[in-house]
């Protein structure tokens, strides 16, 4: 597998080493208390690579993020890391990917994958994955993109967040069309079956 290391201060806009569809799998720096998180998230990884996917993600080698960059690429995948240089005092970059870009701030950490990624998963994480989805689907929201966009809620982990959800729908400040783009999928076939039945864009439309 070819690797690639582009700063983005010398390369802003690099040609992709990558031939497939990307999946943007947003996940946490740690693994969580349980098993199953672990477990869940190498399983979705591995499916996407039987599948003839590709990973873009955060660019680490720890905690779920390194678990399922590792498995993708044990399985024939193309896996692109897009992590921010400050971040790089805290979270190991990973060093086997078929493209790594090191950037210099979060925003163009976010923009870079948005513009890779064919869809948007996210697995269970803290702040940082749950600013990441939710910030994808009000670019959604506001027509800047039509990509799948979905929440993996693995052992009921989301159920607290999709109930704020459906509450802001009922209290009249999320419209049902847009709470009705983000898909709540409770197992790896349900995100694999949802792929399938959505039309699969490459780049944002404006």
């Amino acid at each position: 597998m070819n690797s690639g290391l582009n700063m983005s201060e010398q390369l802003t806009n690099p040609s992709p080493l990558t031939s497939q569809p990307l999946i943007a799998l947003y996940c946490g720096s740690r693994s969580g208390n349980k098993p199953i998180y672990q477990e869940k998230a190498i399983a979705l990884a591995q499916g996407i690579a039987e599948q003839g996917l590709g990973l873009v993600y955060g660019g680490a080698s720890i905690g779920l993020m390194g678990q399922v960059a590792d498995t993708v690429i044990q399985h024939g995948g193309e896996v692109v890391g897009v992590i921010p240089e400050f971040m790089l005092d805290y979270e190991i970059a990973h060093s086997h990917l078929t493209e790594l870009h090191v950037v210099r701030t979060m925003h163009e950490r976010k923009a870079m994958m948005a513009e890779r990624a064919s869809a948007f998963v996210a697995l269970p994480g803290g702040l940082g994955t749950f600013e990441e989805i939710l910030e994808i689907a009000t670019w959604g929201q506001l027509n800047q993109h039509q990509k799948p966009m979905m929440l993996y809620n693995v052992n009921g982990f989301y159920d607290a967040l999709i109930a704020q959800l459906d509450h802001a729908v009922l209290e009249g400040f999320l419209p049902p069309q847009h709470r009705a783009k983000l898909i709540v999928c409770n197992s790896s076939q349900q995100i694999f079956t949802a792929l399938k039945n959505l039309d699969f864009p490459k780049h944002f439309v404006v």
